[in-house]
């Protein structure tokens, strides 16, 4: 198996295992001293960027070391690449096997671990979904406690290994709100392709309050809506049956808000915020003026009545009848406006005689009798 005039090596098991792990972590390039026939575990380095490897060739050159860097993919870039003689692996396929199932692994945890933690679930799971992956089994969970508000939020989180691969897939929780009253509530939330309602999302549904999502149908067509959690009503699962509102409904928060003296819609960053945590189904704190005046108060997305809903500082709910000092300067002109327009088609539709009895004298009438005089 030598080559003329080329030299060659034999590889220890432990290099291939540990390119094996090298290559997990993204190191692709490994430098091997070159002056020896038995290239061991502790005559290899590896790096993940070109330059890294090539300085440390440049740095360690001596009498007896002679290392050169190579870039590898693979367990059979080693065996290729650094030549070998005496030792001959005949079949590579147990370690390239083992290293896409390694890569694979890797890849799997870091997707779930990113996708546990943008979900609003935090990072301290992390140390457990390894272990759990690990040990194989075709599905586990993992349990999220915190306080929301003060208020304790619990989540079971359910992942569920592929029928076809070793993949795991975080595909629904269940999600468990302890309200003040001290009524507990739960909803099952589901994922699809890593994405759906958020923990923080989940614990604005349960107070009752509105989120605005992307969706899909059957046919795996977006689209985006409203939903809103009906507590009056329970799915064959048991789930709180979910009303949405979609875009035909004809809900504009940001229309619905500015009909208030909001100072945040300012048309920048300020408005662009609020109007995305209302779109999340918060509770949001906005400055409104009464009176010339200022008031810190709080305010929630209504898409069923295609309004929103005002808070004091108190959080104490501002009814109807006490919202139109808060209204802004625009919508109350246009309120007084369509009054005025009433008015006129009003008197627009009296007939001739009306008109012209209008312009008459009343006459006066007899309580005793009934009748006009």
């Amino acid at each position: 198996m030598n080559r003329v005039n080329e030299p060659y090596h034999a590889i220890s098991d432990e290099v291939l295992d540990a390119t094996i792990l090298a290559l997990a972590k993204g190191e692709h390039w490994m430098a091997y001293n070159g002056s020896l026939y038995f290239i061991d575990v502790k005559d290899i380095y590896f790096f993940k960027e070109k330059q890294d490897a090539l300085d440390f060739v440049k740095n360690n050159i001596s009498d007896h070391d002679n290392f050169t860097a190579i870039q590898i993919d693979s367990v059979d870039d080693v065996l290729r690449k650094v030549r070998y003689g005496d030792i001959f692996y005949e079949d590579t396929t147990q370690y390239s096997s083992l290293l896409n199932q390694t890569t694979m692994n890797t890849e799997n945890t870091t997707y779930l671990k990113d996708n546990v933690k943008y979900m609003g679930f935090g990072e301290n799971m992390h140390a457990e979904l390894e272990q759990k992956i690990a040990e194989g089994k075709a599905d586990f969970t993992l349990n999220f406690k915190t306080e929301m508000n003060k208020k304790p939020f619990e989540a079971t989180l359910h992942f569920r290994k592929s029928d076809s691969s070793d993949m795991y897939f975080f595909n629904r929780y269940e999600a468990s709100l302890e309200r003040k009253n001290g009524e507990k509530l739960d909803q099952t939330f589901y994922l699809n392709k890593g994405k759906g309602v958020t923990a923080k999302e989940a614990y604005n549904l349960l107070e009752g309050r509105a989120v605005y999502k992307e969706l899909s149908n059957k046919a795996g067509e977006a689209y985006h809506a409203w939903i809103q959690l009906d507590f009056d009503k329970k799915d064959k699962n048991n789930n709180f049956e979910v009303n949405q509102y979609h875009e035909n409904y004809g809900y504009d928060v940001k229309a619905a808000v500015s009909k208030f003296a909001v100072a945040e819609l300012d048309g920048g960053e300020k408005e662009k915020a609020l109007i995305q945590s209302l779109q999340k189904g918060n509770v949001q704190s906005v400055t409104i003026g009464k009176d010339g005046n200022p008031q810190k108060m709080f305010i929630e997305a209504n898409p069923q009545y295609k309004t929103v809903k005002l808070y004091d500082g108190q959080m104490k709910m501002v009814q109807k009848e006490g919202m139109e000092q808060y209204r802004s300067v625009a919508t109350a002109q246009t309120a007084g406006q369509s009054q005025n327009l009433v008015k006129e088609e009003n008197n627009q539709k009296k007939s001739p005689e009306q008109k012209k009895d209008s312009l008459m004298p009343k006459k006066r009438t007899s309580k005793s009798k009934g009748m006009s005089v």
